[in-house]
């Protein structure tokens, strides 16, 4: 009995380890280029190639340069402003949508949700031609509102189809009661399905603000001038210039000042968005 049990033992210590080592491996490859890019950032000119873990010498010459930039200064305050209006209107119009179409029978409420998800898969050149004719009838051209246009139609069929599912996951009786109690839908989405609604409504927005602050596609397309343009398009006319002039740790040290927002808000929010991914997967 001993030895079944040190056996048994053994058995598990290997498969921890190996369980372990896996996501050490897993979290090397992740971060790595993260971390390459902070040290690259904080060398001199003459050590920029260097292949040393540790920089020997830290100078923090190339962040003076991204911060007295007032190209990047623009691009960096369209970003978080597209950014973060693309992501509220996409949540007020995904959660006004999700409602009847989660609680509510009518016909072609599975072709709505159908035609959502299959917008999620077209690549976005697809769908370049006919945003930029719409944008040029609309007379928004290098406008934040062009920005906003087309990265919703990016954020809003797969924020829709999350919310919808998530409010199948909610049981009727918590309806019924409002609805017993005499509230609307109004009031029943406001003030009973909201509260329960926030750990999908965090994910759902945290993942729009992170497409929208990415994309670059579309922001080289329907920007034109420094004053219009997103930190994408910024970072890759840092390399404009030829090879022999191309300023690799002004550009580590954009990509980290353009990165380290992302990074502050998944810590801020872990522990809503891992509710959000799992809360709507249990049905009842």
């Amino acid at each position: 009995m001993a030895f079944v049990d040190n056996k048994w033992k053994i058995a598990r210590f290997f498969r921890n380890a190996i369980f372990y080592a896996t996501c050490f491996i897993v979290a090397v490859c992740c971060l790595f280029p993260f971390y390459w890019a902070v040290v690259s950032s904080l060398r001199g000119s003459a050590d920029l190639f260097s292949t040393e873990l540790f920089p020997s010498r830290i100078t923090f010459e190339n962040y003076k340069c991204v911060f007295s930039d007032a190209a990047f200064g623009y691009s960096f305050w369209n970003s978080a402003v597209v950014a973060t209006l693309t992501s509220l209107l996409t949540l007020a119009v995904c959660l006004l949508a999700a409602y009847p179409l989660a609680r509510h029978k009518f016909p072609g409420r599975k072709r709505i949700l159908m035609i959502a998800l299959s917008v999620t898969t077209l690549p976005h050149v697809a769908v370049l031609s006919g945003l930029f004719e719409m944008i040029r009838i609309l007379d928004i051209y290098n406008e934040k509102s062009a920005l906003i246009l087309a990265y919703m139609i990016i954020t809003v069929p797969f924020t829709l189809w999350v919310m919808t599912n998530f409010m199948n996951s909610i049981p009727k009786d918590i309806e019924e009661a409002a609805i017993i109690d005499g509230a609307s839908n109004y009031v029943i989405l406001r003030k009973v399905f909201l509260p329960i609604l926030s750990p999908a409504i965090v994910t759902t927005g945290l993942l729009a603000f992170i497409a929208a602050w990415n994309e670059f596609l579309f922001a080289l397309t329907f920007t034109l001038t420094n004053q219009a343009r997103t930190v994408p398009v910024s970072l890759a006319l840092f390399s404009g210039a030829s090879q022999h002039e191309l300023p690799y740790g002004l550009i580590m040290a954009a990509s980290v000042v353009v990165t380290l927002p992302l990074i502050i808000l998944v810590v801020i929010f872990q522990r809503r968005i891992i509710s959000g991914l799992t809360a709507g997967s249990v049905k009842g």
